[in-house]
């Protein structure tokens, strides 16, 4: 009985957390995940405007889904760690997909065909307030303090700043496409919180699975619409399409649920906002776009509105209590 109960924990992919949600402490270790899950999201933009110059929309978010699946899987089976094979883990693998995913970039793909790329971006970051507002008023899984509120506020407007403030002026001449975006990003902020359910999974586990479900959902589709055999990428399309695999599919989905589990709902969230500076210095590299030139304001209000949202009230007491004193002794001594 013992022998057999090994062996089922062996095989078993789920790994209890060792760090839970809202943890009072962070580490410099957790803030170097964030800023690598931003800077793995980050190149979606770039390298999706390379890879859709010569491969359909379908063929390709479902290639580098596969694409990133089978790396994981790759690596799950070198380290010798093995998926689920129960029902109830790959209905929840799929479910967060769906939410996290397939409905939500499905609808901005379509809202963008009216909604100006800049707005869209605006629009889009208004996750973190969501996911702030469903933690405060339904879930309450974790605190919903006012800072972090404030964080959210600061980290949109910090975007509005850098994207343009014509982007907010134009909001409002598209409205169902605009709801559809605001649609697609309550979605995004249910996924943060749905996703704290599979803690109980290795986080490459989760990302495998999900990615593995996407890709095969749409498979059929692509090969029914697009005909894949018949195209001809160009090699620039070929490589954005199995970088985006890798780093943003694969690693950033990896990167996601390990911030969800050290983090927390909202401060995972607060990657949103890292990503909109990053975003534009790789599309400024890698496409030759400008660079706005009020991108130094948007940035230090984004920093400050992820530092609100991450770092623990406790923390942020005792920093203010040394600033506090320190400004006391100045004053003694003057």
């Amino acid at each position: 009985m013992s022998e057999n109960a090994a062996e089922i924990e062996t095989e078993a992919a789920p790994v209890p957390a060792t760090v839970q949600p809202g943890q009072p402490t962070h580490s410099l270790r957790d803030y170097f995940l964030l800023l690598a899950l931003a800077c793995c999201w980050s190149s979606t933009y770039p390298l999706t405007k390379i890879g859709l110059e010569s491969i359909p929309p379908i063929t390709f978010i479902s290639a580098r889904s596969l694409i990133a699946a089978f790396f994981l899987l790759a690596i799950l089976r070198i380290r010798g760690i093995k998926m689920p094979t129960d029902l109830t883990a790959w209905k929840m693998f799929a479910f967060q997909q769906i939410i996290n995913s397939t409905i939500p970039f499905l609808m901005i793909t379509w809202a963008q065909l009216y909604v100006p790329a800049s707005s869209t971006v605006v629009l889009a970051s208004t996750t973190p307030i969501f996911a702030f507002v469903i933690t405060w008023a339904i879930t309450r899984h974790e605190p919903a303090t006012m800072l972090k509120l404030a964080g959210a506020i600061l980290g949109l407007a910090g975007t509005a700043v850098i994207i343009g403030l014509d982007a907010v002026r134009g909001l409002g001449t598209e409205i169902i496409a605009e709801m559809a975006i605001l649609l697609a990003t309550i979605s995004f902020a249910c996924a943060t919180i749905f996703g704290l359910r599979l803690s109980d999974y290795q986080p490459m586990v989760v990302a495998a699975g999900s990615l593995l479900f996407g890709g095969c959902v749409l498979l059929p589709a692509s090969l029914i619409v697009d005909h894949p055999w018949t195209l001809h990428p160009t090699a620039q399309a070929l490589f954005a399409t199995v970088a985006m695999g890798i780093f943003s599919s694969a690693l950033g989905l990896m990167l996601f649920y390990m911030c969800l589990v050290r983090l927390g709902t909202l401060a995972t969230n607060a990657q949103g906002y890292l990503r909109i500076p990053i975003g534009v210095g790789l599309s400024e590299l890698l496409l030759g776009e400008t660079v706005p030139s009020n991108l130094a304001f948007g940035l230090v209000l984004v920093m400050a509105g992820v530092a609100a949202m991450t770092i623990p009230a406790a923390q942020y007491r005792r920093l203010l209590n040394r600033v506090r004193a320190m400004a006391a002794r100045s004053s003694a001594g003057g």
